[in-house]
């Protein structure tokens, strides 16, 4: 379609509302399992999410919008340098729900005029299930790692739905194209994937660093490494990203400052600094205290001990989640002596329980750093 075209969407297909098969009953298998984590929002209504129908009864006809957003470079290289945070490539430039959905609206208003019909636009926010519909209107398929594939466009795709009461022609499903293949699902360093096709999101980075709103489990702090906010490990592995293109959209192009912000200089944002750093940003949502409790947690993962000054500086913050997540960013840059003191002043006179726990609980589990220097 020229006019979608016109708008810088990439590709585009028809398909109808009652075409998401399998989908729904796959989608009620991964609540049931309590996968979703705290994303209560997911579970709320799910029917509607599992009908297009019940969301809307008018609907006749789905279209289903593709916005490459491919970056200039691999993600994954940037896991290599430790005192930098890594930001998902979706999240390095302009928020994509503000930039794709006015061309949404722009395009359902011109379908409107040609059409007669009436129109409702969504994208990501509302209860539809993009993923098997774009694979059902032809876009890609649904890979290994549950998120769309595009022979074009790789793993690199955001994606929008205009609903039409128009009768549309109807485009051809996508089929299956990952075969043998499972990079996204042995690279993925939480284990978040129990099957092929499974995600269970309780132990995505993603999940981690941007739904939850507690501390980081434990359990993943070491796995999470260098990454603040989003992960793309999944994604840039797959094999069919030799077909990808760059983005051509600018105002979802990386900014020079998020592309590898350092540790340090993160770790002192407070919540004017964060909010103007992030403006426009999809990073701003999750606020200052989460983002912060993340990039401590890669400053712990960083081996370097001139990163604990930044630490010790936040275990006196105004947020408990940061003074918990300071105290085991600390505990893994600092020697032993050092931290024991540290936490004999400290535990007193912390007045939240949670994180008297979390150094009750380092204190207990932390082994000697060898070799390390105090800050």
């Amino acid at each position: 379609m020229r006019e979608a075209e016109a708008l810088g969407f990439d590709c585009i297909g028809v398909t109808d509302p009652g075409a998401l098969g399998n989908a729904g009953k796959y989608f009620r298998e991964f609540l049931d399992a309590g996968a979703h984590g705290d994303m209560d929002w997911l579970a709320a209504q799910p029917e509607r999410r599992m009908d297009p129908r019940v969301l809307w009864p008018g609907v006749r006809s789905i279209i289903m919008l593709g916005f490459n957003y491919g970056p200039d470079d691999n993600p994954l290289a940037l896991l290599e340098k430790r005192t930098r945070g890594a930001i998902s490539a979706y999240a390095q430039g302009d928020d994509y729900h503000d930039v794709i959905k006015k061309r949404l609206k722009t395009l359902a208003r011109w379908l409107v005029a040609a059409s007669g019909e009436d129109v409702k636009v969504f994208i990501d926010t509302a209860a539809v299930m993009e993923k098997p519909l774009a694979q059902a209107a032809g876009l890609g398929w649904q890979g290994k790692h549950t998120n769309l594939v595009s022979r074009e466009f790789g793993s690199w795709l955001f994606l929008g739905a205009i609903f039409t009461a128009a009768e549309l022609p109807r485009d051809t499903a996508d089929t299956d194209h990952c075969g043998s293949c499972n990079a996204c699902q042995e690279i993925c360093p939480t284990a978040a994937f129990p099957a092929p096709y499974k995600l269970d999101a309780r132990r995505c980075i993603s999940y981690l660093t941007i739904e939850n709103k507690g501390p980081i489990p434990r359990e993943f702090r070491k796995s999470i490494g260098n990454r603040i906010y989003g992960c793309d490990d999944c994604l840039a592995v797959c094999p069919w990203n030799k077909f990808a293109q760059k983005g051509r959209e600018t105002k979802l192009a990386a900014r020079a400052e998020l592309r590898a912000p350092s540790l340090g200089e993160l770790a002192r944002l407070d919540d004017a600094a964060f909010r103007a750093l992030f403006s426009k940003s999809p990073v701003k949502r999750i606020g200052r205290d989460r983002f912060v409790r993340n990039v401590l947690i890669a400053i712990g993962n960083a081996e370097d001990p001139s990163l604990a000054i930044e630490a010790e500086r936040l275990l006196d913050d105004a947020s408990p989640l940061v003074r918990g997540a300071a105290v085991w960013a600390l505990s893994q840059l600092v020697e032993r002596e050092r931290f024991e003191a540290l936490a004999a002043r400290a535990i007193s006179a912390e007045a939240d329980i949670n994180v008297r726990e979390e150094w009750c609980l380092t204190l207990t589990q932390r082994k000697p750093t060898a070799n390390v220097p105090p800050p």
